[in-house]
């Protein structure tokens, strides 16, 4: 796909976008000066937008064309050249990893003689958490900036004469910027925990009714049965052979649940060498060996779980290495909220709550777009209506369930 130019406007004010084929065409100044990429960001601090981890993402060949993810990022800049935006986007030959999931729509184009492929994604490649996507850098309009990014990626869209680009995991206030460009809603649900201030893991069980802390502390106690322990990494204590351990865990469970891994063995030494300080790794050892791990990333006000696998089948382990041992983690520093990715209602019993994710689609052709719209009010109606249902059944005692920041 070529990298190309295209004119977009915001308003009367005139920019220019550029496709750059790789992250390392933004100088780290550059990318580092938009908001949200780095901890000193007045915006907060989401390590997925860091340069260290989307460079380590291609540099590793995780996210590169050969595996069908092109980058094809967007800068928007000023007459001059300085850069006043830019949106992660990658041109994509297939719909596996990114978490939201349009596989119908690219059968059904097909079928009806489309080329749904290849496709515009805007995303951070295998990895469900919502942050900006509409990148602003500091001391621009934000507003302005970002309806200029939203019509170029409409512009870029039409004119490599794609069917279509995604913006995925974003945050709901750019919508408005986004729907006035075209692109469609999009809503699906995740659980989260969300820290009140709590000063220990006891004050988090003294929220929830009577039956569903015993339940938890049970679970916990039965966890760590048969000797197993749990060691947190993070910083210089992840070594290699910790990153060994841990790439086991992650290619068993992930060989048995996608078929093949997303991410290989380089790209962890490289995230390690990188971004140690913002990786918390959870172990569980037994018999002097680690068994079991995930792999969390730290944020400013968030700890985001991602990977996990293990080498032995134990009961509720799963649920102490993934789930509570991040809210111990979250309550000790602070951190407002545990993001634990994609889906799975059984965090519900565990204190995580239902929250509402959002994406945009814009829909190159017409007819495929009038079918993608009226399937997405639809969809939306069922992720409200699912989202009630489980607001309804959450652990907490009642009057005590933690409000949504």
């Amino acid at each position: 796909m070529d990298q190309g130019e295209e004119s977009a406007g915001a308003g009367a004010t005139g920019y220019a976008v550029r496709a750059a084929a790789g992250i390392g065409a933004f100088t780290r100044d550059e990318w580092d000066n938009l908001g949200g990429t780095t901890r000193t960001s007045a915006a907060g601090y989401n390590p997925f937008l860091s340069f260290a981890f989307l460079s380590a993402l291609e540099e590793s060949g995780c996210a590169v064309q050969r595996t069908g993810w092109q980058a094809h990022h967007l800068r928007l800049e000023s007459g001059d050249g300085r850069l006043l935006g830019a949106l992660p986007c990658y041109a994509k030959s297939h719909s596996q990893g990114e978490y939201v999931f349009d596989h119908g729509w690219a059968d059904a184009f097909e079928r009806a003689g489309g080329s749904y492929y290849p496709k515009l994604q805007c995303s951070v490649p295998f990895t469900p958490v919502t942050g900006p996507r509409l990148l602003v850098s500091h001391g621009e309009d934000e507003a302005s900036v970002k309806a200029g990014l939203a019509a170029a990626l409409k512009a870029v869209t039409d004119r490599l004469g794609v069917s279509s680009a995604h913006i995925t995991f974003l945050p709901e206030s750019d919508m408005p910027a986004l729907e006035q460009a075209d692109f469609l809603h999009r809503t699906d649900k995740q659980f989260h925990f969300f820290n009140e201030g709590f000063a220990s893991y006891d004050d988090f069980l003294a929220t929830l009714a009577s039956r569903k802390r015993k339940a938890l502390k049970k679970e916990r106690r039965e966890a760590l049965a048969g000797g197993i322990a749990i060691e947190r990494l993070t910083g210089k204590a992840i070594t290699e052979r910790a990153w060994d351990d841990f790439f086991a865990f992650y290619m068993d469970t992930g060989g048995r649940k996608w078929g093949r891994p997303y991410l290989n063995r380089k790209f962890f030494s490289l995230i390690g060498e990188r971004m140690a300080d913002d990786i918390l790794l959870v172990m569980a050892k037994r018999d002097g060996r680690y068994i079991a791990g995930a792999i969390n990333f730290i944020g400013s006000d968030a700890l985001y779980g991602r990977n996990w696998g293990c080498i032995e089948d134990h009961p509720f382990l799963h649920f102490e290495v993934c789930y509570h041992q991040a809210i111990d983690f979250a309550i000790e520093r602070g951190l407002k909220v545990v993001e634990a990715g994609a889906q799975g209602e059984h965090k519900l019993a565990r204190g995580y709550r239902p929250v509402t994710m959002h994406s945009a689609h814009y829909i190159a052709h017409p007819g495929l777009r009038r079918a993608v719209a009226d399937y997405l009010r639809r969809e939306r109606s069922e992720v409200a209506a699912m989202s009630d249902y489980l607001d309804e059944h959450t652990p907490f005692r009642k009057g005590e369930a933690p409000g949504i920041a």
